[in-house]
């Protein structure tokens, strides 16, 4: 690490983890950053004019200026790559070892392994998840539970394909600088995974596959598209190895699935519907906009009129383009000792399913293996072959005002402020403590969905809504609220309580409840990152 000029390491680093932080990885990622760090603040700035444009009530709208992209119904993106054709069923998770090699075995055509929304980005979590994956992608990773248990990876060879979420464009890695200034955490995640699997995937016949989070923007895409050509040229691998699939997990990208795909026409693999993001990104862009405070989270499903037009366009943009349309996740997790309530959850998640297949997804999300189960049964019945990008959905129109339309029914309740607080809080803590996937009221949360509830807290407080009980709703009637929920939580914890997060998690939140504009955060992981940032002299290894 001493001979790479311009590099250095503020955090804690292990024998096995020196193994990902060599000075030839540690150069590449610096190479990267140095070429592209620029333009990546540029199009954060960029950001900020556009929510100052909303903010001002001018409305999103499709791209004039790109419009020859869209009318021009001859181009395509790649074909899919080895190991993507049928990607019917994939599960996600965080890249602890356990959990990669769980996800590996489960059953479903490929893994995303993610270094995103359900990952707290702890130094820790992040270079053991490089090692991790490292030893997944050569089949060596193994696990022993303190109780004695060992996990390895299935020996029928039936293990899933790997895809790598890295971190948004906005977020950054604290621990390494480069030139002073600390590095894109996007590249850093892509380009140590990148740079350690990529000749190995090839040769097991698949290739360095990712997911691209949070992009608002086709120019934003632009930028992972010349990462990619640059990351391939340094290693010799041939344009066009690399897939992403972006999340369209943003109102604005909305608007621009088909530059997005034309932008990474060589290395796209399609879109996601990344619905909990999306439904944050809404609440998010309009939040100044009395016109758009939306009820309850329970009540903003996935067939009120905005959500149904962004599922039908993201189909449509795809298999008009020749890329897959996936669906999104299903929050429900399996319900222990109630059998009951575990057969309604697991009726929710078919029926989800169910309402993807029919719709012309290529595939779905799921949190747990159990659930794959039942995804795999659903898309097996309803596109036995590997996928049905045939189907063009000629049929669909939608117009800019269609993904906008809020026009359905839903309430705010005391019980739905009460649930939001309750997530930010037991969300927060557990991410201080290093967990970025938590289970709550038998849904399995990551920052997306506290996203939702942290944000609809701040829009409510700020317009002072009544609730369907006819309760106005004010900073104050929150922080009362917030003052309630911790007051229980010291009852439940007992002694616990002292050692717990809480205290850190109530003074966040409540900086997100005052409804004031200047109080506002584009993002609960930027808010909570130093918090977890352990910086220290620079490492020598």
């Amino acid at each position: 690490m001493a001979n790479v000029p311009g590099v250095s390491i503020l955090a804690p680093v292990d024998a096995t983890q020196a193994e990902i932080l060599t000075p030839e990885a540690l150069t590449f990622i610096a190479t990267l950053q140095r070429a592209f760090n620029g333009t990546r603040k540029s199009l954060l700035q960029r950001r900020n004019y556009r929510q100052q444009e909303l903010d001002r009530g001018v409305l999103p709208g499709f791209l004039p200026e790109t419009a020859f992209i869209r009318n021009d119904p001859n181009w395509r993106a790649a074909a899919p790559a080895p190991g993507l054709q049928d990607r019917r069923v994939e599960i996600t998770g965080p890249v602890d070892r356990k959990m990669v090699i769980n996800a590996l075995n489960s059953g479903a055509k490929t893994f995303m392994a993610d270094f995103e929304d359900s990952n707290a980005p702890t130094w820790e979590n992040n270079i053991s998840g490089q090692v991790n994956l490292r030893d997944a992608v050569r089949g060596t990773i193994s696990f022993t539970n303190p109780a004695g248990k060992q996990y390895t990876l299935r020996k029928d060879g039936k293990v899933a394909v790997l895809l790598v979420r890295p971190r948004g464009w906005h977020l950054e890695e604290k621990h390494v600088l480069v030139d002073g200034q600390p590095m894109s955490g996007s590249i850093f995640d892509f380009g140590l995974y990148f740079y350690h699997n990529a000749h190995q995937l090839i040769k097991n016949g698949s290739g360095p596959y990712f997911y691209l989070p949070k992009m608002e923007s086709h120019l934003e895409a632009r930028l992972w598209n010349d990462v990619f050509n640059v990351a391939q040229d340094m290693l010799n691998i041939p344009r066009g190895t690399i897939r992403g699939t972006v999340l369209i997990e943003t109102i604005l990208a909305a608007y621009e699935m088909d530059e997005i795909i034309y932008e990474l026409r060589d290395h796209s693999s399609g879109l996601n519907c990344g619905r909990w993001d999306y439904i944050f990104s809404f609440i998010k862009k309009f939040r100044l906009n009395p016109e758009y405070v939306l009820p309850d989270r329970s009540d903003v499903s996935m067939t009120v009129p905005f959500m149904d037009a962004y599922v039908r366009l993201l189909i449509q943009t795809c298999h008009k383009r020749g890329v897959h349309a996936m669906g999104g996740m299903a929050a429900q997790i399996p319900i222990k000792n109630d059998a009951k309530a575990n057969e309604a959850a697991m009726t929710k998640v078919r029926n989800d399913k169910l309402r993807e297949v029919h719709a012309g997804h290529d595939g779905t999300w799921v949190a747990h293996p159990d659930l794959a189960k039942i995804a795999l049964e659903v898309f097996n019945e309803y596109m036995p072959q590997p996928n049905q990008i045939h189907i063009r959905r000629d049929d669909v129109v939608v117009a800019a005002s269609d993904l906008l339309n809020i026009n359905f029914k839903g309430a705010i309740t005391e019980k739905g402020i009460r649930d939001n607080i309750d997530i930010c809080l037991t969300y927060t803590e557990a991410w201080l403590r290093g967990s970025g996937c938590v289970p709550i009221m038998n849904l399995m949360e990551d920052a997306a969905t506290a996203e939702i509830s942290r944000s609809q807290l701040w829009q409510w407080a700020h317009h002072k809504p009544r609730t369907q009980e006819g309760t106005q709703v004010t900073p104050e009637l929150l922080s009362k609220f917030l003052d309630e929920e911790i007051n229980r939580l010291k009852k439940q914890l007992g002694d616990k309580y002292a050692s717990s997060k809480y205290d850190s998690a109530k003074r966040h939140l409540a900086t997100q409840i005052s409804g004031e504009v200047a109080a506002y955060k584009d993002f609960l992981t930027t808010q909570l990152y130093d918090d977890i940032v352990q910086v220290n002299s620079k490492s020598k290894l």
